[in-house]
């Protein structure tokens, strides 16, 4: 399996149980008056999110829910040209994470006009903020590209190819 099937697989693999966690979630949390303990620190609750990460840009125009779907669309476009060319397993599988929830998140937008969310964290009576399975995998795959661009073969070439005696920054 190359570097580029491999990414797609986990794109594949994220939307579709990104999507199912979703339609779980909605199944169990619609209605419900308070949010469901999952654990110390995190609880179950059901939010539409009308924006991006943590709300941002918030739309509620079906203007804006488009202008947001479409800049959604060409960063995936975009991922997925990064993607084609990837050579490393490790970059592959972090814009596969990436491409993957960015899909069921914008899924989300054209089935409901709205992303659902339903992982609240919190620390005591301190709640950050609520999310879903595609965006947890967004950032492991931001994570991933941080880490393949720190030690992957492409920055063992570049530490190669620096003269003895001189100092990288």
């Amino acid at each position: 399996m190359t570097p580029r099937v491999f990414g797609a697989v986990v794109a594949l693999t994220v939307v579709a149980a990104d999507q199912a966690a979703k339609l779980a979630a909605l199944a169990g949390l619609e209605g419900a008056p308070e949010p469901t303990p999952a654990g110390p620190f995190l609880d179950l609750v059901l939010r539409w999110n009308r924006g991006i990460s943590f709300s941002l840009f918030t739309q509620d125009t079906s203007a804006g829910r488009a202008v947001l779907l479409a800049v959604t669309l060409a960063a995936i476009a975009l991922l997925g040209w990064w993607l084609a060319g990837s050579r490393s397993y490790l970059s592959a599988g972090g814009l596969g994470a990436i491409i993957g929830g960015a899909l069921g998140n914008a899924l989300d937008r054209l089935t409901h006009g709205a992303v659902v969310d339903y992982l609240d964290l919190h620390l005591f009576d301190r709640h950050f903020f609520v999310f879903n399975l595609a965006d947890a995998a967004i950032n492991a795959g931001v994570a991933l590209l941080i880490v393949d661009m720190a030690f992957g073969p492409r920055a063992a070439r570049r530490s190669a190819a620096t003269p003895p005696g001189v100092e990288r920054m």
